[in-house]
């Protein structure tokens, strides 16, 4: 490998220096992510329990179905010290009046009881807009489910879901996706998936050496990463390959070995191809291949480091990369087959780890500017304008959207070493998802089916 590999894999992480011009006004992002609306005014009561049987499952659900509205980025909660004193558990409990007056000032209210029958948790729940109360509720939902904790979390997930998709206009809930990501906490750099909300971390690897850079197939039931792994003819000297896992099947799928030092795959939209990056021609270059590793074509033929590819979630018509061929690492873009290729920054320093928002208007990456230390940026790609989402706070690094467009997740040192964050994507609701280990190289799954 040659020196000038800055991306060497194992510092696959954000480096970013982009001295473009930036734009204080913020209108068009908000716009553009779904976050420039006025927020509805949500009471969310606690939900009755009808035995004591699901007293502990009650309190679970509750708590949980308020964190991830609160997350959400389109309620505002109406605080529980507002709340009228009579909780509804029923439709007909439900005085509207009560919760329209000042200071609880709700639009909505969702709310709903907890019953335990047949060795079976049941939860009723309703979503009713109490400005018109002549209406019928917005969303009646009765769940079932074992009596477990993780299962009342997982029912106050969809709930969740449910509401924000209905308020949102259609566009999905966050709460059930999952984040994969690396995390050193057992020895050894490995990929692990937690829920959204960090809850429920699950170690998918064992490569007890490094693996790195995990990616989401779009059907959710594989990731593909880069691992190090040891050559049968060569023992001694580790080689860099992408490798699947099925988390349907739990085990490694056959993938095979496809020549030099190959990185960073990452997904098609439709789950058919990979894209990556390999030296098995000297220099390290962007390649695409068939989702079983065949049918191998070069897309770069430039000098230097080429790495980092992202595809446009919307189009598929669209790569992103990185590339040093003008002397310092920048972001292109380039289409499908290769052609067409222009560069989204400039100047001097680092670009890095572009990241695609859903509705592929939008890049998100890593910047360090001069004398700063690295932070998150976003681009809108037709127009260049660009908007700093976090600033002195630590190392801000390897940014991934949402499947809802409105939040990112990136990795940060801002607690003292490199944890997982949740932000919305203006920057704010800043959230510690990680604690144990070194956490790094989040990768949002997408939205549930």
């Amino acid at each position: 490998m040659k020196g000038r590999y800055w991306l060497s894999v194992g510092l696959l992480v954000g480096l970013a220096l982009l001295p473009f011009q930036l734009h204080p006004q913020q209108d068009w992002f908000r716009t553009g992510t779904g976050l420039g609306v006025e927020k509805v005014r949500l009471g969310v009561p606690a939900f009755a329990a009808g035995s004591g049987e699901v007293r502990r499952a009650a309190r679970v659900f509750h708590t949980v179905l308020r964190n991830d509205l609160a997350v959400s980025g389109i309620v505002e909660l109406v605080s529980p010290s507002f709340e009228p004193l009579q909780v509804p558990t029923l439709p007909a409990e439900l005085r509207p009046e009560e919760w329209v007056e000042s200071p609880t000032r709700a639009h909505m209210v969702a709310y709903g009881n907890l019953q335990f029958s047949g060795n079976q948790l049941f939860v009723n729940a309703w979503l009713s807009d109490v400005r018109n109360p002549q209406v019928a509720p917005v969303l009646t939902r009765r769940y079932r489910a074992d009596l477990t904790e993780e299962q009342a979390r997982h029912l106050a997930h969809q709930f969740a879901d449910e509401i924000v998709g209905r308020l949102s206009g259609g566009l999905p809930g966050i709460a059930r996706t999952k984040i994969a990501f690396v995390s050193d906490r057992t020895g050894s750099k490995e990929i692990w998936v937690m829920d959204y909300d960090g809850h429920n971390p699950q170690r998918v690897t064992r490569c007890r050496s490094l693996c790195l850079t995990p990616r989401w197939s779009p059907d959710n039931s594989r990731l593909a990463y880069t691992a190090y792994e040891q050559a049968a003819a060569s023992p001694e000297v580790p080689r860099t390959s992408i490798q699947l896992y099925s988390l349907v099947m739990n085990r490694r799928l056959a993938f095979p070995y496809l020549g030099g030092t190959t990185t960073t795959p990452a997904w098609s939209p439709e789950g058919t191809q990979l894209a990556l990056s390999s030296s098995r021609t000297g220099d390290h270059e962007i390649y695409v291949v068939a989702s079983d590793g065949g049918r191998m074509r070069r897309l770069t033929f430039s000098a230097g480091v080429d790495i980092s590819p992202a595809w446009n979630p919307r189009t598929g018509r669209q790569i992103a990369f990185v590339s040093d061929r003008g002397g310092s690492p920048q972001i292109y873009l380039m289409d499908s087959e290769g052609a067409s290729v222009e560069r989204l920054t400039n100047g001097e320093g680092y670009a890095v780890s572009p990241a695609w928002s859903p509705n592929g208007q939008m890049i998100a990456f890593a910047w360090q500017r001069e004398k700063e230390n690295f932070n998150i940026y976003a681009m809108d790609v037709a127009t260049r304008q660009t908007i700093q989402l976090t600033r002195d706070s630590g190392r801000n690094e390897q940014p991934s959207w949402a499947p809802d467009g409105r939040h990112l997740i990136f990795q940060s040192t801002r607690s003292g070493r490199n944890q997982l964050w949740l932000m919305l994507a203006d920057g704010t609701g800043l959230r510690q998802l990680t604690f144990e280990g070194r956490n790094t190289a989040p990768h949002w799954s997408f939205s549930v089916r």
